[in-house]
């Protein structure tokens, strides 16, 4: 079992020394330390230091950070990792939050951490819904936007003249920008559009 060690510091001009101090006092080797300059608008798998101690940890060991921000640029980020961790059988220790897994005050961090995680999505959902609904009473559509009916006609034509020169659907399709199931789904629109509507 190892003692792995990550910091974070947001731009080149921040000292990460006090974190490299904290995790050597903590018992990292330094050549176990990982770190990355970058913002913390970056999710944690996406910085190049995360992804080498990603690669580098194995199941056994324990990652130490100073604090348990330095793992994600969010709640949900931070949990996230810590979850994919856990699954690997990696162990999160933070030494500023407390957040200990082989103390029961540090579980109890943890599961406080997941509770504060699915409130902060809820209240994301929530909030995306409400612009939805907001949106749609000022007159916003969603969805797929409407075509113009002659353009939809004279692309059908030009593929319907490419499929007779001896194009594939998919070659005809590319041909007017649209892909092959675009292009299918057109047609069977024209096809209905087209079909005389029997009254009894």
């Amino acid at each position: 079992m190892r003692h792995l060690g990550y910091t974070r510091v947001s731009t080149s001009t921040q000292d990460a020394q006090l974190q490299l101090d904290a995790l050597i006092a903590a018992g990292v080797h330094r050549r176990d330390i990982f770190s990355d300059v970058t913002s913390g608008t970056r999710a944690a798998i996406e910085r190049p230091g995360m992804k080498k101690l990603l690669e580098y940890s194995d199941e056994g060991d324990t990652i130490i950070v100073w604090r348990v921000d330095r793992l994600g640029r969010s709640l949900i980020d931070v949990l996230n990792t810590v979850n994919s961790l856990r699954e690997r059988g990696i162990l999160i220790r933070s030494l500023s939050d407390g957040i200990d897994p082989a103390t029961s005050t540090g579980r109890l961090m943890l599961n406080m951490l997941a509770t504060l995680a699915e409130y902060e999505r809820e209240l994301i959902t929530e909030r995306v819904n409400a612009g939805i609904a907001a949106a749609k009473q000022n007159g916003t559509r969603f969805g797929r936007p409407l075509s113009d009916p002659k353009v939809v006609a004279d692309k059908l034509a030009i593929a319907a003249d490419a499929r007779a020169k001896g194009r594939t659907a998919e070659e005809a399709a590319r041909l007017v920008g649209w892909s092959r199931a675009t292009l299918y789904r057109h047609q069977q629109a024209l096809v209905i559009s087209e079909t005389p509507t029997i009254h009894a």
